[in-house]
């Protein structure tokens, strides 16, 4: 995975101020997904049954309210999503609600690391490690202002 030259970094304060923004969004995203996903099941048990049945009569309009739904649902996580893109985080695990904010330590790109739950950003980790190299943040991450 390279880095690439255009990618936003944060100072830890700017990650944190932007937390409860992103944490936001997330939860918007995720509430779409999961309302878009229900559709989805509710969709497939009727394509079941029709196909058990080898078809039945099905109330059109009610069909294609559904679908318009789903659509939206799918719509409204996409654009949550990108709005997170967009400020500059990175979305890792939807569903965990796992976010990265892109810090430079060293003249290096590392990931500051955020759980949904977490009531701050205390851990980061190298981009090569991911989740499983998480480290808790240090003085390091607390000195460190915008690069120059």
């Amino acid at each position: 995975m390279g880095v690439r030259e255009d990618m936003r970094t944060f100072t830890l304060q700017e990650a944190q101020t932007l937390l409860p923004l992103v944490e936001s969004l997330l939860k918007r995203a995720q509430e779409a997904a999961r309302h878009a996903a229900a559709l989805e099941a509710e969709q497939a048990q009727v394509a079941q049954r029709i196909y058990l049945l080898g078809g039945m009569q099905i109330d059109v309009s009610a069909v294609a309210k559904q679908k318009a739904d789903h659509e939206k649902a799918v719509s409204a996580a996409r654009d949550s999503l990108a709005e997170i893109d967009a400020i500059g985080v990175q979305i890792k695990d939807l569903n965990k609600g796992l976010l990265d904010f892109p810090f430079e330590l060293d003249g290096k790109i590392v990931l500051l690391c955020w759980l949904q739950g977490e009531p701050t950003i205390t851990h980061w980790h190298s981009l090569e490690a991911g989740f499983a190299g998480r480290e808790p943040i240090d003085e390091r991450f607390h000195e460190k202002g915008r690069p120059q």
